[in-house]
């Protein structure tokens, strides 16, 4: 299963898996569909599947255009996600598994960002492989989404579950954010000599118009400060021990950023 990551919009992403083998794909959260159907094109490739991580229109506005072309697509999002997401006509939940490429995807319920989000996880084949996380706008490279539907227990709680991947994950979030994520965690978390480091290198490669994306969790485990709320030093700086206040006030500090 081979990755494309497509930059489209201001700053989304949209990732096509393709299988070589059989000259299909998938393809995951298309905002828009004419660069995911030129990339088909250049692959001689039928998409079989949409994987939507939630219903935002910047990650399901493709969905009608690519129906059109591809009639017989299955179309999947959360069960929560019902009437939100155009042409979903498969219904996950926490637990369930998806294929493609041979591989097993499972599926996690990770609300927060909106009260319907999910993820697909591809573990890996081999160990000598990293596994493929897709995680919508749930978990940024040093950061997290913003709480349009959720509270922060149920975020800490999602990223919780995300938290517990292994290290070697790579991590397909939705937008190239993490300059200004990693400007922020250096202002809650400034004596961090790894975030210090991750940092000088994002700068580096924004200044060559490079992505950052896709990260790996180890990295996100160190540095981004919204999986770091059980961390002293951060909850000292927000005044709690409480791991849901920890990241709250977090979160508020910077939705003001």
């Amino acid at each position: 299963m081979q990755v494309f990551r497509l930059p489209v919009l201001s700053d989304n992403y949209i990732f096509l898996l393709y299988d070589s083998q059989q000259r299909q794909a998938a393809v995951v959260d298309p905002a828009v569909a004419d660069p995911v159907l030129q990339q088909l094109h250049r692959l001689d490739a039928e998409l079989v599947a949409i994987f939507n991580t939630h219903h935002h229109h910047d990650h399901v506005g493709g969905n009608r255009k690519l129906l059109q072309h591809f009639p017989k697509l299955t179309i999947y999002g959360g069960a929560e996600d019902s009437d939100r997401i155009p042409g979903q006509n498969v219904f996950l939940q926490e637990g369930n598994r998806v294929e493609f490429a041979r591989r097993q995807g499972e599926v996690f319920f990770i609300p927060g960002h909106t009260r319907a989000h999910i993820a697909y996880y591809f573990p890996p084949e081999t160990t000598a492989e990293a596994g493929e996380l897709f995680c919508g706008d749930t978990l940024f490279a040093g950061g997290c989404g913003r709480l349009f539907e959720g509270t922060p227990a149920q975020m800490v709680d999602s990223l919780s579950k995300l938290r517990r991947l292994p290290d070697n994950t790579r991590v397909w979030c939705a937008h190239e954010y993490t300059l200004n994520n990693l400007k922020f965690a250096l202002t809650v978390d400034g004596e961090n000599l790894g975030l210090q480091q991750r940092f000088e290198q994002v700068r580096e490669k924004r200044r060559h118009n490079e992505a950052t994306i896709p990260s790996l969790l180890g990295i996100e485990k160190q540095t981004n400060p919204f999986l770091r709320w059980d961390e002293p030093s951060l909850q000292a700086a927000m005044g709690t021990q409480e791991p849901a206040r920890t990241f709250g006030r977090l979160r508020g500090k910077k939705d003001l950023f």
